[in-house]
Formats: structure tokens, C-alpha cells, sequence
């Protein structure tokens, strides 16, 4: 029995004694890095916009008749002139012939009253007629040739009213549906709608931004914090619904002096070439609106930044060579680099590679290109316990 107890005690007295097994060492994760340092950077306004046609012309009658036939396809591109509508023209042809009677008429009745001047001229001077009657012929002369003027007057009117029974396209463009069909009532005194025509090439994209932004800008100009182009010019870029870019930029051609009450907003209105006539009028896009360079900005690769419905994050290198998630604040997208306007500043590591291989507290290296660890602090290394002071010593 005493032998059994001595043989435990020696057993537990050698597993009191025995080095404890050290915990397998992590390896760090190779990662790509960027540095981030303050730069000159696109100064972006994203705003919401609508697409406008630069003219826009409502096709109206100007004579009261029946439609007789729609001439122009509906949805199509027209030219300034090009005839749109037939309207019935036998009832003005009608009242122009009746006013071209009456102006050969009137001619006629001139012409004899001019003669009859002409016989009395040499009469009054042998006071063979009196004054009175030469002069009473004269003003009939006169009344004459001024009523030939009224009627010939009237008769450019007709012509003009005649002309009007084909209604043509005032300004070139795509015309619209026709809002009559053949065979309706169109009146010159209601000016009735017949169509619409809208000239899309080029277009405006109209944008409301707030009035202390636009201020924020203003100061910001003055105080060299924001370089714009030497030509004064601000480009924007349109993109669609879809998130397709469209081809061509557009420049700023009109900024209102003055705020909206209703919304506290400025207009803001940029015009934009539409070759293929993608952009359409009343159509909603976003633009992107580039105000110049602002200096001492951050911007960082689009690959190291993580999106979410929360905002952004990216991987950071923290003072103990691990992995940190950082919150930031993102602006504008610009040429595959994102504008960080917070939770980022100069001298701050950005992991941009192998985001799929690292979590938060796990070790990185930093490799420069061509696989070399970068400089810098590497991942702390847990120290090694010894079997001595295992054993108190």
C-alpha cells in the first residue's frame, strides 16, 4: 500500500515539474498596402437632375376648319417648315376669291376717279369748272386709291389665312403624338393643340443644390481651398438609371442668383450633346458635377473599400501589425479611386489586397511589389515561456 501512495506522489510531483505545451503562433497574412497621404482631388457634387429639351414648340391652329390629314409620322425627327397637318382650305379659298373681286373692283373705281382728275386739271385752269368740283374729284381720287390699298390688304390676309390650312413645324426637332386625328374641329380662337415638337440635340439637365452648399463652395473658392479651371467651365457627368455612364460630358451653362423660397435651393442647369438621343426629355439621371480641384483632399483605390447599406470600411494596419476594420465617410467614385471625406488621414496604412484572408486582430505583412515585406512594424511575436520557469527556477 505505502509503495502505491509513494508511486502517485512521484506521478503528480513529475506533472507539477513538466513544461507547459506552447500555443501554435499565427502566421501573418501577405497583404498589398496603400499609404495614404493628402492630394489634389476632383471636387464632386453628386445631385439628382432631369433632362430638358433646349426648345420646345406647341404646335397650335391658326385657322378654324376641319383636319383633313396628319402628314408626319408621330415620334419622328422634322424639320423647321416641313408640313405636319392639312386643315380644309375650300371655305378661305372661297373668301379669297370674293376678296380679290372686290379688290379689282376697287382698282377699277380708282382708275376712273384718277381719270376723272386728269380731265378736270385743265378745266379748273380756264375756270371752266369751279375749285369745289375739281377738288371734290380729287378727294374721290384719293378715296379710291386708299380703298384699293384696304382691300389688297385684306387680300394678304386671306393669302395668309389660306397658308395657315397647312400647318408646318416651327422650329426642327422630334415631333411628338398628334393630340387630333383627321376628320376633328381645330378654332383659331381656342388655338387648339395639334401636336408638340422638342429639339433634344442638345439637351439641359436642370439640378437644385442647396443654397449653403453653393455658399460652402463660394468660401471655400475664395479661400484657395478650391482651384477651378482657368476657363471658368464646370464639367458634369451624366449617369443613367441602369448606372450606364453617358458618353459625352456636358458643361454648366446657367447658375440662378437667386434661392428658391419654397425649397432654399439654387438652380443649377448644365447643357450636354445627345448624338443618339439616349438622354430623353423628363428623364431622371445623377450627375456628377466636378467644381474644380480641392486641395489636401484623400482619395484611396476602389479595390480596398467594402460597401455596405451602413456607408464604407476599409482594412487598416494598427500599431501592432493587425488587422483594423475603419468606418469612413465616402464621396464621389472618380476614375477607380473613392473620395474619403472622413475616418481616414495622411500617413494611415490601407490594406487593399486579400481582403477575403483577414478579419480584425489577425497579423499582416506588408508587401511591397514583387512580393518583399515592406518596412515598417511587423506583427508582435507571443514570447516563449521556458521549462524553468516551468519549474520556479
Amino acid at each position: 500500500m505505502n509503495r502505491l501512495f509513494v508511486g502517485m506522489a512521484v506521478t503528480l510531483l513529475a506533472a507539477a515539474c513538466a513544461q507547459p505545451e506552447e500555443a501554435p503562433q499565427q502566421q501573418a497574412v501577405p497583404v498589398q498596402v496603400y499609404t495614404v497621404s493628402n492630394q489634389s482631388i476632383p471636387n464632386v457634387i453628386e445631385l439628382p437632375g432631369r433632362v430638358e429639351p433646349v426648345r420646345t414648340a406647341e404646335v397650335r391652329a391658326r385657322v378654324t376648319g376641319i383636319v383633313q390629314e396628319r402628314l408626319y409620322e408621330e415620334g419622328t425627327d422634322v424639320g423647321a417648315g416641313q408640313p405636319l397637318f392639312r386643315i380644309d382650305p375650300r371655305e378661305l379659298r372661297a373668301s379669297r376669291a370674293q376678296t380679290q373681286a372686290s379688290l379689282e373692283r376697287a382698282r377699277a373705281t380708282a382708275a376712273n376717279a384718277s381719270a376723272v382728275v386728269e380731265r378736270y386739271r385743265p378745266l379748273v385752269a380756264e375756270n371752266a369748272i369751279s375749285r369745289q368740283e375739281y377738288d371734290a374729284a380729287v378727294a374721290a381720287s384719293r378715296e379710291a386709291a386708299a380703298n384699293v390699298a384696304q382691300i389688297r390688304a385684306q387680300l394678304e390676309a386671306a393669302d395668309l389665312q389660306l397658308g395657315y390650312t397647312t400647318v408646318r413645324a416651327p422650329i426642327a426637332g422630334r415631333a411628338g403624338r398628334a393630340d387630333i386625328t383627321e376628320g376633328a374641329l381645330v378654332s383659331q380662337a381656342e388655338g387648339t393643340l395639334m401636336t408638340t415638337i422638342e429639339q433634344i440635340s442638345p439637351v439641359y439637365v436642370s439640378f437644385a443644390q442647396s443654397a449653403s452648399e453653393v455658399l460652402e463652395i463660394r468660401r471655400a473658392v475664395r479661400a484657395g481651398e478650391i482651384d477651378l479651371d482657368q476657363n471658368d467651365r464646370v464639367p458634369v457627368r451624366l449617369t443613367y438609371q441602369d448606372g450606364a455612364e453617358h458618353p459625352v460630358e456636358g458643361f454648366i451653362d446657367f447658375l440662378a442668383f437667386s434661392v428658391d423660397q419654397d425649397t432654399g435651393t439654387v438652380e443649377i442647369r448644365a447643357e450636354f450633346p445627345n448624338p443618339s438621343g439616349l438622354l430623353l426629355p423628363g428623364e431622371f439621371v445623377r450627375a456628377r458635377i466636378f467644381a474644380g480641384q480641392r486641395q489636401n483632399g484623400i482619395s484611396i483605390p476602389q479595390r480596398a473599400v467594402t460597401v455596405s447599406d451602413t456607408g464604407g470600411s476599409v482594412y487598416v494596419i494598427d500599431g501592432e501589425g493587425m488587422a483594423a476594420v475603419r468606418q469612413i465617410k465616402l464621396g464621389a467614385l472618380v476614375d477607380g479611386r473613392w473620395i474619403v471625406q472622413e475616418g481616414l488621414k495622411a500617413g494611415d496604412t490601407v490594406i487593399v489586397s486579400n481582403l477575403q484572408k483577414i478579419r480584425p486582430g489577425v497579423p499582416v505583412q506588408a508587401m511591397r511589389s514583387g512580393g518583399k515585406p515592406a518596412a515598417g512594424k511587423q506583427p508582435a511575436t507571443p514570447a516563449k515561456q521556458s521549462s524553468a520557469a516551468g519549474r520556479g527556477e
